[in-house]
């Protein structure tokens, strides 16, 4: 917020719970939408985020990076294609302990050094433009708390995606689910034939999952079954899952699926019992997207004017903030930021892909401006 203040937007606030909210005014006559660029500015918990000490290596020539902090870390080429095509650039890393968080201040980052460049070159014209920045997008929470009336937007962008060039209006469809294990307790020097542990039945169920639905065995558009915690004790435990795919019917299979594994455990424990409940995340917002293509081919247009010939149009493996903004009324897809690795000690981004991703913003702006009656 400060920094917006500093650069020339005066109404940029801070909300009470943590977003961000400001206005480039309208430099033309034409009716254009408002148009808004989004990014978090939460890191994920997969990784520690504290003390993030980042380290730019210029000019790079396709060397092994190794981060001083914990020398085992070392980002090779051979192992992140991507760095192939970035030999002569400015390549930002951590040191080794923490993750860099390019997910997402580099799309921070972008969207102020956009909001930059309207603000002190009139000559560019757009319309009204509203800036989000958002928290808690790692935790699925990202737009729980915003106001929609008060953003005032019609159409969106995220600005949180990998390879430079790169558009994404295809995200999967997510749900949680959480399986409830009651088992029988007893005393265990005299439990022969009375005792059903209820870890143990969670482990039993862990161990039925089948590896091709699990995310280490699954790309493309396949979707996945994946636990990612497990608690309690003898009587009680607990599995939570995230079930992804890229269709609402392939949720419902997985979660079928599920269900079918427990049930089939827990026949061998007749006096234990275990409920599977699922709740809704976040849906593929290509669904809304393809009703709206001008907000797509648009940013097809200013990716091109930002000297991508070939912009590359790709679904997400995942999710972000404009899958729920878009069934919230914002058609919202995402446009690069240039992360790479994101969620690990090995992130990493380049400053000219920043620098890109910062154009594409500028020429999309003109490009809905030039498109408006």
């Amino acid at each position: 917020m400060q920094e917006l203040h500093e650069i020339g937007i005066p109404d940029a606030e801070l909300d009470e719970f943590g977003y961000v909210y400001a206005t480039i005014p309208a430099n033309t006559d034409k009716k254009v939408p408002v148009i808004c660029f989004c990014s978090h500015v939460d890191t994920a918990p997969d990784c520690s985020g504290t003390g993030v000490k980042p380290i730019v290596h210029p000019k790079y020539k396709g060397q092994d990076l190794v981060l001083p902090d914990d020398p085992a870390i070392v980002i090779r080429e051979s192992e992140h294609p991507d760095l192939k095509h970035q030999h002569g650039n400015d390549i930002i890393t951590a040191s080794g302990t923490t993750l860099l968080g390019a997910d997402n201040k580099a799309g921070v980052a972008a969207i102020m050094s956009a909001a930059h460049i309207l603000i002190n070159n009139p000559s560019i014209k757009h319309g009204k433009i509203r800036i989000l920045f958002t928290p808690d997008e790692e935790i699925g929470r990202g737009v729980s708390k915003l106001d929609m009336k008060k953003l005032g937007a019609r159409f969106g962008y995220t600005i949180d995606g990998e390879t430079a060039g790169s558009i994404e209006n295809e995200t999967f469809s997510a749900d949680g689910a959480v399986v409830t294990i009651h088992g029988v307790s007893a005393h265990p020097g005299f439990a022969k034939g009375k005792m059903e542990h209820a870890l143990k039945i969670a482990g039993k169920i862990l161990a039925k999952m089948p590896d091709k639905l699990s995310p280490e065995h699954t790309e493309g558009r396949q979707g996945f079954i994946h636990p990612t915690a497990i608690e309690g004790g003898l009587e009680k435990a607990t599995i939570k899952f995230i079930l992804r795919d890229f269709t609402e019917g392939g949720l419902k299979r997985h979660a079928r699926t599920l269900q079918k594994i427990v049930d089939g455990v827990l026949k061998n424990y007749p006096n234990s019992r275990a409920e599977v409940k699922v709740v809704e995340q976040y849906r593929n917002m290509g669904k809304v997207l393809r009703r709206y293509p001008q907000v797509v081919g648009n940013a097809i247009e200013a990716l091109r004017r930002a000297g991508f010939a070939s912009p590359i149009q790709s679904s997400i493996r995942g999710g972000t903030d404009g899958s729920r903004l878009s069934f919230m009324g914002l058609p919202c897809p995402n446009l690069f930021a240039g992360e790479h690795a994101f969620h690990s000690k090995y992130e990493w981004v380049s400053v000219q892909d920043m620098e890109k991703a910062a154009e594409t913003i500028v020429h999309l702006a003109q490009v809905w401006e030039e498109r408006a009656e």
